[in-house]
């Protein structure tokens, strides 16, 4: 592979696709990660590459919003990366992609990891301040607000299964024009 081209690797019979950056078409800035799922400062550095491409891309998107729905989304890979712990589709250890790509309107963040699980994404409006709806200490779940951030910070939250196996969580953010 030259010049920066990046390629979807076959799946072999009898083992999993390692992940790989999507490739990023036409898009006028793209930037991918490939982290280790098990490093202790995965998390750290995708928020940082968030704060980093707000600032070096000038997008008019709030870097703090995007550092968060970033680090909901790699922390969700991280924690499903290996649902059994067993081998990495790479033959070692777990890995987890981050993918940004930027438009003229639009910002697209993807995380991707090697559980082919389903995400529980979040139905309906999210819960208001002093919402008599529900039970108190039932709103407060130990897991699963994560998706409710991503969801009310972004303007859109979805996810596809992978051809090799696991899975890609996105969420796009509308740029309020201009050139990016």
């Amino acid at each position: 592979m030259g010049n920066g081209e990046v390629r979807e690797r076959r799946p072999r019979i009898g083992r999993p696709t390692p992940l790989e950056p999507t490739p990023p078409a036409t898009a006028p800035h793209f930037r991918s990660l490939v982290l280790p799922a098990d490093a202790g400062d995965t998390g750290r550095v995708a928020r940082r590459t968030a704060h980093e491409i707000t600032r070096c891309w000038r997008l008019p998107v709030s870097a703090d919003d995007l550092a968060l729905c970033v680090s909901e989304l790699v922390g969700n890979a991280v924690h499903h990366a290996m649902p059994d712990r067993s081998v990495s589709a790479s033959g070692g250890r777990p890995q987890v992609v981050v993918s940004f790509r930027a438009w003229p309107r639009h910002l697209f963040v993807e995380v991707t990891d090697e559980d082919s699980t389903p995400p529980v994404l979040p139905v309906g409006e999210p819960l208001t301040c002093g919402s008599t709806e529900t039970g108190g200490d039932d709103a407060l779940l130990d897991h699963g607000r994560g998706l409710l951030l991503v969801r009310t910070l972004a303007d859109a939250v979805w996810w596809s299964p992978r051809a090799g196996g696991g899975k890609s969580v996105c969420c796009r953010f509308d740029l309020s024009g201009g050139d990016t």
